[in-house]
C-alpha cells in the first residue's frame, strides 16, 4: 500500500504542477484587442469542434461498454469507460490551455524570443504532466480497486478508442483546412501565410488544436497507459516476483514523471538564443535523470539490474529515433535541403524526393527498435521488452510538451501576421514555429517507436492470455493457413485505413478549396484587405467533415481484431496482430517523417533561399507540403493508435474468442 499511496501522490503531483504552471499562463498578457479577437474565435472554434465530436463518441463509448458488461465483464466495463473519460479529458484541457496561449506567446515574442518560448513551452507543459498525471492515476486507482490488471485493459481499450476517433477526426479537420488555405492562398492569390484575408486561415488554425493538441494528447495518453498495462500483465504472468513484478512499471511511470518535470525547469533556466537547444537540453537532462532514478528504484526494489538494462534500452532507444526524425526533418539538415532543391524542377520532383526520404527514414527506427527488442529480451524476456516501452516513454512529460509547444507557436505565427503586430515580431513567431515542426516530428517519432514496443508487449500478453484461458500454449505457426490469412489482412488494415483517412483530407479540402474560391469572388473588397472574410464557414466545413469520416476508420479498428478472431480462431488473430504490427510501423514512420520534411522543405524555400516566397520553387515546395499535411498530421500518427487498438481488442475479447472463435474452422 505505500508504494501505492506514492505512485498516486506523483501522480497527482504531476496535475498540480500542471494546474500551477496554467495559472500562471493566464496571467500573462494577451496583447492588443485585435489578437485576444483572434484568439477568442480560435479557442470558440475549437470548443465546438469538441463539443460536437464528444457527443458522437459519447455514443459510442455506451454502447462498447454495454456490450462488454452483457459479454464479458462488468468491471472490464466500467475500466472501458474510466479510460475513455481519462483520455477524452486529457486532451481536452491541453486544447484549452493551447487556445489561451496562443496569442500570448505571440505578444510575449514581440518583447523577447525567449520569452515567447517560455509561454509556449509552459502551455506544453500543462499538456504533457496532464495526460502522465491523469494516465498513472487512472491506472493506480483501477488496480487498488480490481487488484486485477487483466480488467486494466478496459482503461486502455477506453483510451485508445478515444485517441483514434481524436486522432482521426482532429487530423481530417486541421489538414483539410490546411491544405484548402494553402492551395488558394499560396499557390492561387499569392498571398502570405496566415493572411487575415483568407477565409481559411482561422479554420486552420484552429485545426492546429483539435488534431496536433487534442488529438496528440489522447494519442500520447493511450500510448502511455498501455505500455504501462501491458508491462503489469506481462509482470504478473511471468516475473517471478509476483506483485514486484505488477508495481514496477506503475513506479518506473513515478520515477519518469519526476524525471519530467526536473527537465521542464532545465529548458527555462537555459541561457541560449536558439530555441531548439534549450528544449533539446530539457529532454536529454530528463533522460539522464531518469536512467540514475530507475537505476536507484530498481536496485533498491528487486535487486535485478537485468529489468534496468532493459529499461534504459528502451529509453536509448526513444532518444535514438528522435534524433533520427529530427535529422530528416529538420530545416537546418540535409534530407529538407534536398527536397527544397529538387523542388527547383517543380511539384513532382519535390514529391519523389520526399517520399524517397520517408522512405529511407525507416531504417534508423526499425533498426532501433530491432535492438532494444533484443536487448531487452536478452536481459528480461518478454517482461523487459513491456518494460523497454515503459522506458521509452518514461520521460513523456517533456517529449509531449516540446511536441504540443508547437501548434501554440504555429498559432502565434499566424496571430501575429493577421493582428499585424510587425515584422520583427512575426519573424520571432517563425522561428519558434519552424523549430516547432522539428520538436512534433520527433514527439511523433517517440509515439510511434512506443508503439510499436508497446504493440509487441500487448501481443505477447495476448498469447499469455489466451494459454491462460486454454490451459494450453499458444504458438502462431506460420504454416497454417488461416495464420497466413490474418497475417495477410493485418497487413492490409494500415492501407485501408490510410486510404480512408486521406481520401477523407482530401475531399474536406476540396470543399474548403471552393468556399475559398467563392469568397474570394463574392465578397467585394476582400482581396484588397477592405472587408472581412467568413471564417466561420470553413470551421463548419472542416468539422462536418471530420466528425462524418472519422467513423469508418474508428469502427474498423474494432471490428476487425473480434471478426477474425471468431470467424478464423485465436491462432489467426495473432497473424493480424503481427502484419498490422509490422506494417503500420513502417507506414507511421515513413508518412511522419516525409510530411514533416516537406513542411520545412517549403518554409526553407520561404526563409529565403531558392528563389523565396512566390517563386516557383516555393509553389513546388508548397504542393508538396499540401501532399505532407494529412501524411505527418493524419494518416501517419492515426497508425500507432490503429496497431495498439487493435491489439488491446483482441485482449479484451479473448474470453468470446477462446469460447466461440474458428467459426468457419469447425
Amino acid at each position: 500500500m505505500l508504494y501505492m499511496a506514492v505512485i498516486i501522490l506523483v501522480a497527482v503531483f504531476a496535475l498540480v504542477i500542471a494546474a500551477l504552471t496554467a495559472k500562471n499562463i493566464m496571467k500573462k498578457p494577451e496583447g492588443t484587442p485585435k489578437m485576444r479577437e483572434l484568439s477568442s474565435i480560435i479557442y470558440q472554434g475549437a470548443m465546438v469542434f469538441l463539443n460536437k465530436e464528444y457527443k458522437i463518441l459519447v455514443v459510442f463509448i455506451i454502447i462498447i461498454a454495454a456490450l462488454l458488461w452483457y459479454l464479458i465483464s462488468p468491471s472490464l466495463s466500467i475500466a472501458f469507460i474510466v479510460g475513455g473519460i481519462f483520455s477524452a479529458l486529457a486532451g481536452n484541457i491541453g486544447m484549452r490551455i493551447a487556445t489561451k496561449s496562443n496569442a500570448r506567446t505571440a505578444f510575449a515574442a514581440k518583447k523577447k524570443l525567449k520569452a515567447g518560448l517560455e509561454v509556449a513551452f509552459s502551455s506544453g507543459v500543462v499538456m504533457g504532466l496532464t495526460v502522465v498525471g491523469l494516465g498513472l492515476l487512472g491506472v493506480a486507482i483501477l488496480y487498488l480497486i480490481f487488484k486485477d490488471p487483466n480488467i486494466i485493459y478496459g482503461f486502455g481499450f477506453g483510451a485508445s478508442s478515444i485517441a483514434l476517433f481524436a486522432r482521426v477526426g482532429g487530423g481530417i479537420f486541421t489538414k483539410a483546412a490546411d491544405v484548402g488555405a494553402d492551395i488558394v492562398g499560396k499557390v492561387e492569390a499569392g498571398i502570405p501565410e496566415d493572411d487575415p484575408r483568407n477565409p481559411a486561415v482561422i479554420a486552420d488554425n484552429v485545426g492546429d488544436n483539435v488534431g496536433d493538441v487534442a488529438g496528440m494528447g489522447a494519442d500520447l495518453f493511450e500510448s502511455y497507459v498501455d505500455s504501462i498495462i501491458a508491462a503489469m500483465v506481462l509482470g504478473m504472468f511471468v516475473f517471478v516476483a509476483g506483485s514486484q513484478g505488477v508495481l514496477l512499471p506503475m513506479m518506473l511511470a513515478a520515477v519518469g514523471i519526476v524525471s519530467a518535470i526536473i527537465g521542464t525547469f532545465v529548458v527555462k533556466i537555459v541561457k541560449s538564443s536558439k530555441p531548439e537547444t534549450a528544449l533539446n537540453m530539457g529532454i536529454f537532462s530528463s533522460a539522464i535523470v531518469m536512467a540514475i532514478l530507475s537505476f536507484l528504484l530498481i536496485k533498491y526494489y528487486i535487486n535485478d539490474l537485468t529489468v534496468f538494462y532493459a529499461a534504459v534500452a528502451g529509453l536509448v532507444g526513444g532518444i535514438v529515433i528522435g534524433l533520427s526524425t529530427e535529422y530528416y526533418t529538420s530545416l537546418h539538415r540535409k534530407p529538407v535541403k534536398n527536397i527544397a532543391e529538387s523542388a527547383k524542377a517543380g511539384a513532382a520532383t519535390a514529391i519523389i524526393s520526399g517520399l524517397s526520404i520517408g522512405m529511407i527514414s525507416t531504417i534508423i527506427p526499425v533498426l532501433a527498435v530491432s535492438v532494444v527488442i533484443l536487448v531487452a529480451y536478452y536481459f528480461a524476456g518478454l517482461y523487459g521488452i513491456a518494460i523497454a516501452a515503459v522506458g521509452m516513454l518514461s520521460t513523456l512529460g517533456i517529449t509531449l510538451a516540446t511536441d504540443a509547444y508547437g501548434p501554440v507557436a504555429d498559432n502565434a505565427a499566424g496571430i501575429a501576421e493577421m493582428a499585424k503586430m510587425g515584422k520583427l515580431t512575426r519573424k520571432r513567431a517563425e522561428s519558434l514555429d519552424a523549430v516547432g515542426n522539428t520538436t512534433a516530428a520527433i514527439g511523433k517519432g517517440f509515439a510511434i517507436g512506443s508503439a510499436a514496443l508497446t504493440a509487441l508487449a500487448l501481443f505477447a500478453s495476448y498469447t499469455q492470455v489466451v494459454s491462460q484461458y486454454t490451459g494450453i500454449k499458444l504458438v502462431i505457426n506460420l504454416t497454417a493457413p488461416q495464420v497466413i490469412v490474418g497475417l495477410f489482412i493485418g497487413a492490409l488494415m494500415p492501407f485501408v485505413f490510410s486510404a480512408l483517412t486521406m481520401n477523407a483530407v482530401g475531399k474536406a479540402a476540396f470543399q474548403i478549396v471552393n468556399e475559398v474560391r467563392r469568397q474570394f469572388k463574392k465578397i467585394k473588397g476582400l482581396r484588397e484587405g477592405k472587408t472581412k472574410p467568413d471564417y466561420h464557414r470553413c470551421i463548419h466545413i472542416s468539422t462536418r467533415a471530420a466528425l462524418t469520416h472519422m467513423i469508418i476508420p474508428g469502427l474498423l479498428a474494432v471490428i476487425v481484431p473480434v471478426a477474425i478472431g471468431l470467424l478464423l480462431g485465436a491462432e489467426a488473430l495473432g497473424g493480424l496482430l503481427v502484419g498490422v504490427t509490422a506494417v503500420g510501423f513502417l507506414m507511421a514512420v515513413m508518412m511522419a517523417n516525409a510530411g514533416g520534411a516537406w513542411d520545412n522543405a517549403k518554409k526553407y524555400v520561404e526563409g529565403g533561399k531558392l528563389g523565396g516566397k512566390g517563386s516557383d520553387t516555393h509553389k513546388a515546395t508548397v504542393v508538396g507540403d499540401t501532399v505532407g499535411d494529412p501524411f505527418k498530421d493524419t494518416s501517419g500518427p492515426s497508425l500507432n493508435i490503429l496497431i495498439k487498438l487493435m491489439s488491446i481488442v483482441a485482449l479484451v475479447f479473448v474470453p468470446l474468442i477462446v469460447k466461440y472463435g474458428g467459426y468457419l474452422l469447425g
